[in-house]
C-alpha cells in the first residue's frame, strides 16, 4: 500500500506547499498531488516509503497553522465514512443538521433515506473514517432571548434537569455577564449525539415557546386593561421575536370589561426594589432615571433608605395608567438585565397602593370574595393588612406581589373598584341635589 491519504488541510493549501513539506521529510513521491478541498492524496514509490512518509509527518508537521494526518488511502469500498442517523425530528431544518455535522470534517454527502417513520433518517458521507468517527457527540447550539431563560432553567433549575435526564444530554448556558444592550440573547449548548440534541433542541423549544405564548396572552390582556397603550414599543419583548401586535377592537366575551382610563388620570405607586439595583436605575449623574422619566411621561422618585443595611429601597411612581405601565416595565426589565435577582428565581415587583380607608372593604370584598378572585385572575399575591392606622389623608395600603404582568392586571383591577367607588359617592352626591339658593 504506497499511496497516502493526506488530511485535515487547511483551504489555502496549495500542491506546492505539499511537494516542499514530503521534500523537507526527505520523503520521495511517485506522482504529483491530488489536491481536494481539506485533503489530497499521492503515491510514493513503495510501501516502504510510505510508512516512512506517515511515520515522519503525520501529526508532527504543521501547514498554514493546522496539523497534517497523513495515513494508507483506502479504497472507498474499504473506508468507514458513512454514518446513519435516525429519529431526526421532522422539524429540525436542515441548515441546522448540516452546521453540526460541518464542524468535524468535509461532508461529501448527505441524503434522506425514504422510511415510513415519521422522523428522518439521513446518510451523511465524510471524507475520512476519522472525521465520521468525530460525529458521535456534537455540540449543539441555541440562542434564546434571556426573557425566557428563567422559566426553561426553572426553580432550582429542575426543567433543565429534567430536559437533561430526559434526553441524555449536557446543557449549558451561557452567563448573564456576557448580555449587553445589544445582544440580549443567551447562548444554549446542549452535547451529546445527533438524534440527543435533536431531541433536546424539541423540548428546549417546546419550553421557550410556551413562555413567549404566555407573555403574548398577558401582553393582549394589558392592551385592553389599558386602551391605545403601544406595547410592542416598550422594549420588553425581543425586537427580532416576530411578536404579534396585541389585540385591538372591543374586548372578547373572555376579557374582563375594563374601563376605559382617561389619560390625564394621575396615580402613585410604591414600588419597591432591590436596593442593589438604585445605581443601575439612577444610572451615571441620574441620567437613566432622567430618560426614564421621559420616556415614561411619569414622575419618577427615589425614596431615602430606611436603614443603612435595608435590603428594598422604595421608588415613587406618579403618573397617569400608561405612564405607570412604562416606568415599571422598564425598572422592572432593569432588574432582570442587570442581574440583581438569582437566575433561577422569577423576578418580582412589591407595589403598594393607597386607598382611601373608606374603600378598603370594597377591594376585600364581603369574606374575602373579592381580594381572591382578585388573586384568581392576575396571579398576584394581593393584601390588605389588618388593623391599619389610616394616614393623614384617610388611606391605608394595599400590597401586590408578583411578576410585572400579574402587578399591572391587579393595580388596573384595583385601580377599576376605586372608580366604582368614586362613581357611586358621585351619583348619591346627584341624588341628594344641590343646595337650594335663599330668595330675596
Amino acid at each position: 500500500m504506497n499511496k497516502l491519504y493526506l488530511g485535515n488541510l487547511s483551504e489555502h493549501a496549495a500542491p506546492s506547499d505539499l511537494e516542499s513539506l514530503f521534500k523537507d521529510a526527505q520523503i520521495p513521491v511517485a506522482g504529483p498531488f491530488l489536491l481536494k478541498t481539506g485533503y489530497a492524496f499521492v503515491d510514493c514509490p513503495d510501501e516502504s516509503w510510505a510508512l516512512k512518509a506517515i511515520e515522519a509527518l503525520s501529526g508532527k508537521v504543521e501547514l498554514h497553522g493546522k496539523p497534517v494526518e497523513v495515513e494508507h488511502s483506502v479504497p472507498k469500498r474499504q473506508r468507514i465514512r458513512k454514518l446513519q442517523i435516525r429519529n431526526i425530528p421532522p422539524h429540525l431544518q436542515w441548515e441546522v443538521l448540516d452546521s453540526l455535522l460541518v464542524q468535524y470534517g468535509v461532508v461529501e454527502s448527505c441524503e434522506q433515506v425514504n422510511t415510513d417513520s415519521e422522523t428522518a433518517v439521513v446518510n451523511v458521507t465524510y471524507s475520512s473514517k476519522d472525521q465520521a468517527r468525530h460525529t458521535e457527540e456534537i455540540p449543539l447550539k441555541i440562542l434564546a432571548h434571556n426573557n425566557f431563560v428563567g422559566r426553561l432553567i426553572g426553580k432550582e433549575g429542575r426543567n433543565l434537569k429534567k430536559i437533561e435526564q430526559d434526553t441524555d444530554t449536557k446543557i449549558t448556558i451561557s452567563p448573564l455577564q456576557e448580555l449587553t444592550l445589544y445582544n440580549p440573547e443567551r447562548t444554549i449548548t446542549v452535547k451529546g449525539n445527533v438524534e440527543r440534541c435533536a431531541k433536546a433542541e424539541e423540548e428546549i423549544m417546546k419550553k421557550i415557546r410556551e413562555s413567549y405564548e404566555n407573555d403574548i396572552a398577558s401582553m393582549n390582556l394589558q392592551a385592553h386593561l389599558i386602551p391605545g397603550l403601544n406595547l410592542n414599543a416598550l422594549g420588553l419583548f425581543p425586537p427580532t421575536s416576530g411578536m404579534p401586535p396585541p389585540t385591538s377592537g372591543p374586548p372578547s366575551a373572555m376579557t374582563p370589561p375594563y374601563p376605559q382610563f382617561e389619560q390625564s388620570e394621575t396615580e402613585t405607586v410604591h414600588l419597591f426594589i432591590p436596593a442593589l439595583s438604585v445605581g443601575a436605575i439612577i444610572g451615571k449623574q441620574g441620567q437613566h432615571i432622567k430618560q426614564l422619566s421621559r420616556f415614561a411621561g411619569a414622575s419618577i422618585k427615589i425614596a431615602p433608605a430606611e436603614a443603612p443595611d435595608a435590603k428594598v429601597r422604595m421608588v415613587i411612581i406618579t403618573g397617569p395608567p400608561e405612564a405607570q405601565f412604562k416606568a415599571q416595565g422598564r425598572i422592572y426589565g432593569k432588574i432582570k438585565e442587570e442581574n440583581f435577582v438569582s437566575p433561577k428565581e422569577e423576578v418580582k415587583l412589591e407595589a403598594h397602593i393607597r386607598v382611601p380607608s373608606f374603600a378598603a372593604g370594597r377591594v376585600i370584598g364581603k369574606g374575602g370574595k373579592t381580594v381572591n378572585e382578585l388573586q384568581n385572575l392576575s396571579s398576584a399575591e394581593v393584601v390588605v393588612p389588618r388593623d391599619q392606622t389610616p394616614d393623614e389623608n384617610d388611606q391605608v395600603v394595599v400590597k401586590i406581589t408578583g411578576h410585572f404582568y400579574a402587578c399591572q392586571v391587579a393595580q388596573r383591577k384595583i385601580q377599576e373598584i376605586l372608580t366604582q367607588v368614586k362613581q357611586h359617592q358621585q351619583q348619591k352626591a346627584l341624588q341628594s341635589g344641590p343646595p337650594q339658593s335663599r330668595r330675596k
